[in-house]
This record gives C-alpha cells, sequence and structure tokens, in this order.
C-alpha cells in the first residue's frame, strides 16, 4: 500500500469531533483543514440522502465547490448559517484559497497518473446585471470561473446553453442538470460545477471470469448481477462487523474504498455507523494483503434538488426571499437561492470506473426588490449491499460517494 500520507495522520486529531465541528490547527494547512471539513460535509450529507431507498450516488466535492463559490457572496446570518451547515471552519479570507490548493494538488494528481480527472466551475449571470466586481474577480482568482452572460428573460435558452456547457465538461454523462421550470425572469445568476472521472484499476479484472451470481438485496430477495473476480494484493481491513477494500487506479494517486458489511441485511447498522470519526478510523487500519475479490459491475445515476436538505442542515436564510442577504454579490440584499441541483453517475467495470457529477446553484431576484500476506487470503465478496467512495488518496479528498442496493438498478 502507499505511503501514509499526512492528512491521514490528521484522522486521529478530528476523531473527537462531531460532525462540522470547526477544526484550529496551526500545525496544519488550510488546505488540510478544508479537506477534513468537506469529509465532514460529505458524510452528512450522504446520512441525509441515504434515508431514501435504493441506490446513491453523488459528488461531495462538486457540491461543496459551487456551494462555496455561493458562500463566496453571503453576508451576516447567511453567511453564518452557510459556514456552518457547508462545515467550513476557515473564514471566507481563507477558504477559498484553500479551494484553489485544493484543485491545484488535484490536477497535478491526475496529470502524474494514467487517470482523468477534469474539474469546472463557472458563472452564468443576468446580462447587464450589476454584479460586483470583486465578487467576479475573486471566483475568477480562486475558481477559475468562466463567466458567460446569458438572457433570463428567454429562460428556455439560458438553460439549453447551461446545460449543455455541463453535457460538453462531463463527456454527455450529465445531460439536463436544470430541468424545465427552474429557470425564470428573476433568475440572476446560475454558479456550476462539473467534475468527470475515468480510471482504470491498477489490477483489471479478467472480463472471462466475470460470471452470474446472486446478489442479496436488503428485502431478502436476490438478483443474479455480473460478478466480476480476481485475487491481488490490495489495501484491506475487517473488524467483527465490515469489510474494507481499497482498489487502487492505475498510477499512485486515487482508489475506490468498499465498505462492505459482513451480514447480508446489515446495510442500515453499517449507514448509523457511518460519522466522520469511524471513517476516519477505518481508512487508517487498511493495510496491504492479498485478498480474494468479488465485485459486481454496475451503473446507476442520481439527481437530487437539494434546497430541503440544506435547509435541514441549517442553511435556511440562504432560500428564504425575506432574510436572504447576498450583498457579497451585487452590493444589495436582492438576491436568494431558488434551487441547488445535482446530478451523478457512475459506471464501474472489469476495466475501471467512469464518473462524472455536476451542481448548479441558482439565484434569483427577490420578488419585493427590484504487512506479509497470511496463509490464505481473505475472501471479500461483494454479494450484498455495501458503501463506497472515489477519493484522492494524497489528501484523501472525496470526490464521489455511493451506496450499491441493488446492481441491476441503472435509473435515477
Amino acid at each position: 500500500m502507499k505511503n501514509v500520507s499526512r492528512t491521514r495522520a490528521l484522522w486521529i486529531a478530528v476523531c473527537i469531533f462531531l460532525f462540522c465541528s470547526p477544526v484550529f490547527a496551526d500545525d496544519y494547512s488550510d488546505k488540510d483543514i478544508l479537506v477534513m471539513d468537506n469529509t465532514a460535509f460529505a458524510v452528512d450529507l450522504f446520512n441525509r440522502l441515504s434515508v431514501a431507498e435504493g441506490n446513491l450516488f453523488f459528488s461531495p466535492h462538486s457540491v461543496s465547490a459551487a456551494l462555496a463559490m455561493t458562500y463566496a457572496g453571503a453576508r451576516g446570518n447567511t453567511e453564518g448559517e452557510m459556514m456552518q451547515a457547508l462545515c467550513f471552519s476557515l473564514p471566507q479570507e481563507g477558504l477559498h484559497p484553500a479551494f484553489a490548493e485544493l484543485e491545484s494538488e488535484l490536477t497535478r494528481a491526475q496529470a502524474s497518473g494514467d487517470v482523468a480527472l477534469h474539474v469546472a466551475n463557472s458563472l452564468w449571470p443576468h446580462a447587464n446585471y450589476p454584479f460586483l466586481d470583486e465578487f467576479l474577480e475573486l471566483l475568477q482568482k480562486h475558481y477559475g470561473v468562466s463567466i458567460t452572460p446569458v438572457d433570463y428573460a428567454d429562460a428556455e435558452a439560458a438553460r439549453e446553453t447551461i446545460n449543455g456547457w455541463v453535457e460538453q465538461r462531463t463527456l454527455e454523462k450529465i445531460r439536463e442538470l436544470i430541468p424545465q421550470g427552474i429557470l425564470n425572469a428573476l433568475t440572476r445568476l446560475v454558479l456550476v460545477n462539473a467534475i468527470y472521472f475515468k480510471g482504470e484499476w491498477r489490477s483489471g479484472f479478467e472480463p472471462e471470469r466475470t460470471e452470474e451470481t446472486p446478489f442479496f438485496l436488503g428485502s431478502g430477495t436476490t438478483v443474479q448481477v455480473p460478478m466480476m473476480t480476481q485475487v491481488q494484493t490490495f489495501g484491506y481491513a475487517e473488524d467483527d462487523d465490515l469489510q474494507i477494500l481499497e482498489l487502487p487506479y492505475a498510477g499512485e494517486n486515487f482508489s475506490m474504498i468498499i465498505l462492505l458489511p459482513r451480514e447480508k441485511d446489515g446495510l442500515e447498522r453499517l449507514e448509523k455507523k457511518l460519522n466522520l470519526t469511524n471513517l476516519g478510523r477505518w481508512r487508517n487500519r487498511i493495510d496491504t494483503r492479498r485478498v480474494e475479490v468479488f465485485l459486481p459491475k454496475f451503473k446507476t445515476s442520481s439527481m437530487f434538488r437539494l434546497d430541503d436538505t440544506l435547509k435541514a442542515m441549517g442553511m435556511n436564510d440562504a432560500f428564504d426571499e425575506r432574510r436572504a442577504d447576498f450583498s457579497g454579490m451585487d452590493g444589495k440584499e436582492l438576491l436568494y437561492l431558488t434551487a441547488v441541483l445535482h446530478k451523478a453517475f457512475v459506471d464501474v467495470s472489469e476495466e475501471g470506473t467512469e464518473a462524472a457529477a455536476a451542481t448548479g446553484a441558482v439565484v434569483g431576484l427577490k420578488m419585493s426588490a427590484p504487512s506479509g500476506s497470511p496463509p490464505s487470503p481473505p475472501v471479500f465478496r461483494a454479494d450484498r449491499p455495501f458503501l463506497f467512495l472515489i477519493q484522492e488518496d494524497t489528501t484523501e479528498s472525496i470526490l464521489f460517494m455511493g451506496r450499491v442496493a441493488d446492481p441491476t438498478r441503472t435509473g435515477e
């Protein structure tokens, strides 16, 4: 297994904190703190989205980035609520440079390896609306946004333009991020993050060894799935309740971590244990050993409108037409969030993984305003529902996160 990264050691320190507890550590860089904050947000968001049944997949990195850009224009109580809900412990002047540093490290990681990772940010302001120069310049400097004015008086044309940009940046894996009816003549800004990932396994599965085998659903029934298999040295850990497998992608910098409950009906108990402390403990225990792996092929996509979820996390004022304060965008209190949309896709096969996601934050005008191998390898048989995440290993930044409840289900 690769050398333990510096951020992995940070989990020991952070595990004493609850979700979204601010992290203050003079010995750690702002980028390190941001990664821990984003991980806290990822786990919190997963736990809230996982109440719905079925497969689940999303990019916490994409959601964090899009909302961080929105947060740049928040002021007053709106800013405070967003800081808490998004688990940001850095002040604005430290947060945005930290995002820029993290994105630079992700770019370096994919450039030095054999994976494709593309992250892009864009702003779509209403033509001639007077956004503050300092707001636009901040997002250009730290998020590298492209800025394309559109006319929301023709909401359908604006929607098609923005969706077309998302499709292009995700190699057409994310279509129709913004559905009809979201944009209107009062829309003043859409902030978008798009992320695309494609990586081959460092040790691929041989297609001729893939066989149809039973997969045990949470309902107690089974479905037949194409099950991939190989015996190889991987990152592995286990305890009485779960097995943990780390499958590296080609190169040195990215991997998929799978959390598999021991019991066929153990997914719900595993999800209840998923918190920042346990995730750090599980990842920290991974060591290399020879493992016999059985993993189903799967492909799934998810779409969310996150307004209610973010409100439940404490981000209320941002969506309230009377109380929202985004004066950092235009120098006035005329704007509020009308929608936060997220869509994600993943395809796992013998060759590797392709994943993409996009997040859109829609801002509208207020109506009132103008060690050595064991004798025999353990068996990691993912023939029951499991959790997984895709991470960049040096920073341990979680790019994607999901749940496979039924590998035969591919819809949103």
